[in-house]
């Protein structure tokens, strides 16, 4: 019962963490002119986050591994909380870049070691779901920030930091008093997987690389895809702010209970290689579709489906390594949460490059990026426990 109230604990300190991202979103046009802020500004203070995300993930999931989950937990959420309170006083360009970088490396800190502590409270039989739950915790954060984050403005535009700073705050206190260091997991398939060589060395390894590479490559897809609809279709089809709300909320929700509700059945009957295959296919296939979609409803259609191919994708190759990891735990954690990062600040550049060319071309680029992830599951990534 314990370790059930534990995983709770971790499920809602991701949720927090993802909350107090996406809380961001409504807020920051208002920010941007209270402050004189350009449009380019505002993209890199946006970019600041997931780039110091992706330099200190990889290093804090080894921290993980040494030091022990739980003290790298708490010291997340209290740099998290003190990120969103200084974003909230903040009045100054220099401040704001300052608390989206600790905000990044809070992220860097509770990520590889949330997931390491659910695979060390897990076993094998219910590992799948407990993986599936914390990325649909991570898809709630972003589904109600917004709204959340809407409502809290009307009261005042630095409120949802403030709020998001308390979260934080009692998250930190509860995994201090509730959470207890758990006992590391060995998977069977450690002995293939168990490198002593450096980070460095282990990281290309082929069957971390090929799995690395594959979330990096979803999360591509995904950043080019998300990052471009609203503007996508309020130049193609005149959509409202509202409609754009209800695309995307309508999606996350249905890619969010797809996790909840699909995801562990498929593991037992299919496992987990062939759910990031389909996965993939099927979301390549449906982002090619929408470019040639001229109506709202069709639009609405697709836009409510899409989601759930990008959300099998993350928690497959999260269970696939949380096995082969074998002690690599925190180095597998902070890897995937790295590569996650990689895409996210890459992927909307070169997205705002070619959709300045021709709308419809981050699109096309997410499908080719996303069949040549594809092709790689199908010709280079093999289980090494069939091996």
């Amino acid at each position: 019962m314990k370790k059930k109230y534990q995983l709770y604990l971790l499920y809602s300190s991701i949720f927090l963490v993802f909350l107090g991202i996406s809380l961001v979103i409504p807020v920051m046009p208002s920010i941007m002119n209270e402050l004189n802020i350009s449009g380019a500004v505002l993209g890199y203070l946006t970019a600041a986050f997931a780039f110091t995300q992706l330099i200190f993930s990889p290093f804090t999931g080894r921290a993980a591994d040494k030091f022990g989950r739980k003290i790298i937990i708490v010291i997340g959420l209290f740099i998290f909380g003190f990120s969103e309170l200084l974003f909230g006083f903040g009045k100054t360009i220099e401040v704001l870049f300052i608390s989206r970088m600790l905000g990044g490396l809070a992220g860097a800190f509770i990520m590889p070691a949330v997931t390491a502590f659910i695979v060390d409270l897990t076993t094998d039989k219910n590992r799948a779901r407990s993986l599936g739950y914390m990325t649909a915790a991570i898809n709630f954060g972003f589904i109600i920030g917004p709204g959340i984050g809407g409502v809290l403005a009307e009261i005042s535009t630095r409120l949802p930091f403030f709020v998001a700073a308390a979260l934080g705050l009692i998250g930190g206190i509860l995994s201090i008093f509730m959470l207890t260091e758990p006992k590391k997991v060995t998977e069977v398939a450690a002995d293939k997987t168990e490198v002593t060589t450096s980070n460095f060395k282990r990281l290309f390894t082929p069957i971390f690389f090929i799995a690395f590479l594959v979330i990096f490559i979803a999360s591509f897809g995904l950043a080019s895809f998300e990052s471009f609809f609203s503007l996508y279709f309020d130049r193609k089809l005149g959509f409202t702010p509202s409609d754009i709300a209800i695309a995307i909320t309508g999606g996350a929700m249905i890619g969010a209970f797809a996790q909840i509700v699909l995801f562990e059945p498929l593991i037992r009957r299919i496992g987990e290689l062939n759910i990031i295959r389909a996965a993939i296919i099927y979301t390549a296939v449906l982002v090619f579709v929408i470019t040639f979609l001229d109506s709202y409803w069709s639009v609405m259609a697709v836009a409510f489906i899409i989601f759930i191919g990008f959300d099998l994708v993350r928690p497959a190759v999260t269970t696939f390594l949380s096995h082969i990891a074998g002690n690599n735990q925190g180095f597998a954690g902070g890897m995937n949460s790295f590569f996650t990062s990689l895409a996210n600040v890459i992927g909307p550049v070169l997205a705002g490059i070619l959709f300045d060319i021709n709308m419809d071309f981050p699109y096309y680029f997410s499908v080719v990026i996303l069949l040549i992830g594809f092709i790689i599951t199908v010709f280079f990534w093999r289980d090494p426990r069939k091996v």
